[in-house]
């Protein structure tokens, strides 16, 4: 079965609404997500999971018009988008990247995947929320599970947070054990075998993602240190801020949002 990146995008932002469209370096924000993940070697495929929502019309034209599939499901129960969208294409692996990340590395989700098939595991990733701790950047956020574990998680989770964020069901309950500088394994008592990648240094205060109007401009201004490329790494757009430490001071004071916040509208159904 094949190993696919389903990436989440929808328009109703509650903080910058349209972001995922909006405008990088003369092109829409989930552009710059596809193309980059696309360069990614180990994946199969490529899916966004849009909601069927209308508002919503205009991600399921922008993959049209630029020949990328779209599937489009619940617009609260996100999980179940995942689950459908990922049945659709026979997805034996699911990379679950999020349409607000346009600094995602390829080549880390390359370095997730052999590591996660390399150890046999139900779900692996390179950040996970508190109590554990954020080593890499906010927006080079990579999870990935099996189907069967994501099957799972679909039948079984049954709290609000677990559905809207898709993955927490896998995870929320392992106690995890470093094994070196950079990898901590567990089990929780949901029996799922779990991978947490870290880096060395922390990296984990550095913001790469969009949620708001701050976030649009830092990146739009990292992607101007670049004309013409979309190829750069992580690690250059690393040395760009610590030469340029300017730079992350444009969206410094933003608040990251946690595990357990949730969807207002969500809550009203």
């Amino acid at each position: 079965m094949d190993k696919i990146a389903i990436i989440q995008a929808r328009m109703g932002s509650s903080r910058l609404p349209g972001k995922v469209l909006k405008d990088i370096a003369g092109k829409p924000m989930l552009f710059h997500v596809l193309e980059r993940v696309s360069h990614a070697s180990l994946l199969d495929g490529i899916l966004v999971a849009a909601t069927s929502d209308v508002s919503d019309d205009p991600i399921a034209d922008f993959c049209q018009v630029g020949g990328f599939q779209c599937y489009r499901g619940s617009q609260f129960d996100v999980l179940d988008r995942f689950y459908t969208a990922a049945l659709q294409v026979n997805a034996g692996t699911i990379v679950r990247i999020t349409a607000d990340c346009p600094l995602i590395d390829p080549s880390l989700i390359d370095q997730l995947l052999v590591e996660f098939e390399n150890s046999t595991l139900d779900f692996a990733s390179n950040r996970l929320p508190p109590p554990f701790k954020r080593t890499f950047p906010i927006g080079l956020d990579i999870e990935i599970c099996s189907f069967a574990a994501l099957e799972r998680a679909w039948k079984e989770a049954d709290q609000p947070h677990q559905r809207e964020h898709v993955m927490p069901y896998l995870y929320e309950d392992a106690i995890l054990k470093k094994v070196d500088a950079t990898h901590a394994f567990g089990t929780g008592s949901r029996g799922f075998k779990v991978l947490l990648l870290d880096h060395v240094p922390d990296l984990g205060d550095l913001r790469w993602t969009v949620d708001t109007p701050q976030d649009l401009e830092f990146v739009r201004e990292v992607f101007s240190k670049f004309p013409g490329r979309n190829d750069f790494s992580w690690l250059e757009v690393l040395d760009l801020v610590q030469t340029n430490p300017e730079l992350s001071l444009i969206n410094a004071d933003v608040h990251h949002k946690n595990l357990l916040d949730i969807d207002e509208r969500n809550q009203k159904n």
